[in-house]
Order: structure tokens, then sequence, then C-alpha cells
């Protein structure tokens, strides 16, 4: 999708998702506006509509209660909201980072936007790394992603990265994700957010202390099966398809565990835990159907595929308990 390969930025290698123009490092917040499809506004009007008249010119009404969200650019409407829909910026994304990059040294490594405008996103590197056993380097990024047309509250969430596969897995911890969301129905206070986020950022250690332990956790082969089961089968069993669909996620992720995933090999996920965890997270990222990249990427931060790598690491994380 062009618009997609338009609408993308990226410092250092080509992000997983493979999209987007790269940049030098140390750009300014500008040049990431520009280069990441983000240098444009969202604008309101609105709603009107005509109502016909048989031999006659309509009429215009006005719909008070609701509003058109359109781009300042191409004037390409975006959606239809309630009159009280706080609007969050592109810039405003990208300017959330300007402070963390020069006072604490975040670095931002990839952002864009998606579905022609309707979502965008930045994701910084935070700094913080740790190396599981055999050099499987897992680093921390923050994620702040928000929509204009209601389907995701502005969104900042500690991330990791495991670099040998570009693998993304949000940090949670006993079922919940310490991500902090600020609904549109309120407007979004960057430097409230950033308070919240100090301790948020800071459960990096207790995460990472968690996924140390899931590396260190020897499985046996039924062992693996029921947990692929227990995450992949856990519909509502509503889809006739999804058996089928399930019977194909199993042998994907089974071949990925079984050695033909990245970094499967690695001394802390070669027969462990955490080469379960990594198993899904990879097929979620790079192998799971989906109708573009850019659909996929999606998916795996907010959507379908987001829900299933959380649920794959609370089986996980049951496994050590």
């Amino acid at each position: 999708m062009a618009h997609a390969v338009q609408s993308m930025a990226y410092v250092g290698e080509a992000p997983w998702h493979a999209l987007g123009n790269a940049l030098p490092a140390k750009q300014s917040i500008e040049v990431w506006a520009r280069e990441a499809g983000m240098d444009w506004t969202i604008c309101e009007s609105p709603v009107r509509f005509l109502t016909d008249q048989i031999g006659a010119l309509g009429t215009i009404h006005s719909y008070e209660d609701h509003k058109v969200l359109y781009r300042s650019d191409t004037k390409s409407p975006l959606s239809v909201v309630g009159r009280r829909y706080q609007v969050v910026q592109p810039k405003e994304v990208l300017e959330f980072y300007r402070d963390l990059s020069e006072v604490s040294g975040y670095e931002l490594e990839t952002a864009g936007v998606l579905k022609e405008g309707r979502k965008f996103w930045a994701l910084a590197r935070t700094g913080k790394e740790t190396a599981l056993k055999g050099h499987d380097v897992v680093k921390g990024y923050l994620l702040l992603a928000t929509s204009c047309d209601g389907t995701l509250a502005t969104t900042a969430t500690p991330t990791t990265v495991r670099v040998v596969c570009n693998n993304t897995l949000s940090i949670a911890l006993n079922g919940a994700a310490h991500a902090i969301k600020v609904p549109h129905s309120t407007s979004f206070d960057a430097q409230a957010v950033k308070k919240q986020l100090g301790i948020a950022v800071s459960q990096w250690d207790g995460f990472m202390y968690r996924m140390k332990t899931l590396a260190e956790c020897k499985v046996k082969s039924h062992e693996a099966m029921n947990y692929f089961l227990k995450v992949l089968c856990a519909s509502d069993g509503q889809d006739p398809s999804g058996a089928l669909t399930n019977e194909r996620a199993l042998k994907k992720v089974q071949e990925l565990y079984d050695g033909h995933g990245r970094g499967a090999e690695l001394g802390a996920a070669k027969g462990t835990a955490w080469g379960l965890l990594c198993s899904i997270t990879e097929f979620v990222d790079h192998e799971r159907r989906a109708r573009s990249q850019e659909y996929r990427l999606d998916s795996a931060w907010f959507g379908q595929g987001a829900q299933l790598k959380q649920r794959a690491l609370d089986a996980a994380l049951q496994m050590v308990a």
C-alpha cells in the first residue's frame, strides 16, 4: 500500500514491518514530522446534510451534536465524532518525546500513520536493556499512539523488543498492562501522562526478572502443546471457520518453537517457556495472515494480535507461578 510506505519513518535498521523512510540518528521533531507523514493537522467542521425535495433544491441542515474531522493537507475526511470529542494532533504525539529525548536519553526509532491518518504513533527506545541466556537481548521502548476515529484512546505503553527477531511485547504483569490511557472525552495532558509513566517504566526490572524466570523454565513436549492449545484455541466458539485457522496457527507456532523461529536456538529460548512465548510473538508480528503489513502492524500493536500476545504472556507466567 503506497500510502503506508509514505507515512512511516525509522532510524537504524528497517523495522519488522519493513515500511517507511530511513532517517539518520538524532533528527529533530520537525524532521520526524515531515518524514513520518505527520506534518498535518486534524481540522473540524460541523456535520451538514442535504434533504432531497422532488422537483426542487434540497435544504441544508446541521447536526449539532457531531462534527467531521478531516486532514488539513488533503482535505480527506477521517471520521464523524461527537461534539465533545477531544482531538490529539499528529505533532502532539511526536512532541511528547521532545523533552524525553533531550533530557532523559530516549531515542525515537519509528513513527508514522496508519489507515490514511485515522491512527498514528511514535516508538522510542528508553535505553533499558537486558540480555537473557545465550545473549538473547531485549530492549525497552515506549509506544505512544492515538486515533481520531474513536478506535483507540491516546495510549502510552511500555514495550519490549526482542532484538534477534524484532518481536514486540507490552510490559504487563499479573494480567494487567501498565499502559496509560487517556480517553478522547478528556484533553490529553502530556506532562500528567509522563508522571504516571514514571511508575510504569520502573516496572522494567521486575518484568525482565519474570522473563529470565521463563528462560530458566524447561518445558516438556506435552506442556508445549497444551500451552499452544490454551493460547490459540481460547475462542468463544462462535466462528465455525476458526478450527481450520487455529490448526494452521498451531502448526506454524510449533515450527517456530521447534527451531525454525528467529532466535529459537538461543539458550534462553530452546525448550523453555520463554521460547514458547517468543514463538507466539513472532507468529503475530511476522507470520499471521494479514491483508497487508500495515494491517499486520495495526493488529500486532492495537488489535487482535496484541490480545493474543497478552494471552500468551499470561499463560507463560502461569507456568512459572
